[in-house]
């Protein structure tokens, strides 16, 4: 599992201090830092966080402020060194509150409580079946597409972008880790880190000279790598 953490405090040393610590665990990538709300909601307009570290009592906006403004699903953990917001924090569904100063321990704990809510929302994904529906959005354009006309899916940064047979292209937030668990898994295989493909839409498969490949799509002009590892799991697979 990998986060990426934006972390939203006033004072600059608790940030410093709070970004040491999380140097401890290897599954935590801090993406930004903010010292106030409107910092703080730009950040995850632009980063899209999983997690944000966010203290409550900052000058101009609270960080309950935030949340009402904040679009996004994203996990809450409050670092505060008062307890009276607790049961607040709670209402508005944080994942953990942590009270200033720190400690590793209980940080540990709640980067563990972390890991088990995105396991959770991996393992709760709709299963999708080739003749369900998929409702996607760009701008003001919107439309449903059937899962058996998606050709392949590329990762995005934190998005990803859907390509169609009819030519269009669609962006959602969503992990190429999370299609790869609830698209049909005899139709659509992850040939790279950052793409699932769809099998019906594959031509041919060519082997290159370091050992990756080279994927053509039929009645596309593009095409795909796949590496050797997904390669070699793929082979295995269709036996």
């Amino acid at each position: 599992m990998s986060c990426r953490a934006l972390l939203v405090d006033d004072e600059r040393l608790a940030r410093k201090h709070l970004r040491a610590m999380l140097e401890e665990f290897p599954q935590i990538e801090i993406v930004a830092e903010a010292s106030g709300v409107p910092e703080a909601l730009a950040a995850t307009q632009r980063h899209r966080p999983d997690v944000v570290f966010l203290d409550i009592q900052m000058p101009g906006a609270s960080g309950f402020d935030f949340l009402e403004s904040a679009q996004g699903p994203f996990a809450t953990i409050f670092v505060t060194a008062h307890d009276r917001f607790a049961l607040r924090a709670f209402e508005v569904n944080g994942l953990d509150y942590l009270l200033k100063p720190v400690e590793c321990e209980r940080l540990a704990q709640a980067i563990q409580r972390l890991s088990l809510r995105s396991e959770l929302t991996l393992n709760t994904l709709p299963l999708l079946e080739n003749s369900d529906y998929l409702f996607v959005t760009s701008g003001s354009a919107a439309r449903f597409i059937q899962i058996k006309r998606i050709q392949y899916v590329q990762a995005a940064g934190p998005y990803s972008e859907v390509f169609v047979d009819d030519g269009s292209k669609w962006m959602m937030l969503r992990s190429i880790k999370e299609w790869q668990a609830c698209l049909p898994q005899t139709q659509f295989a992850r040939i790279h880190r950052s793409t699932v493909v769809n099998l019906d839409f594959v031509e041919r498969i060519e082997q290159l000279a370091n050992y990756s490949y080279r994927v053509s799509l039929r009645d596309r002009k593009y095409q795909l790598l796949m590496s050797r590892r997904s390669a070699l799991l793929l082979k295995e697979r269709l036996k």
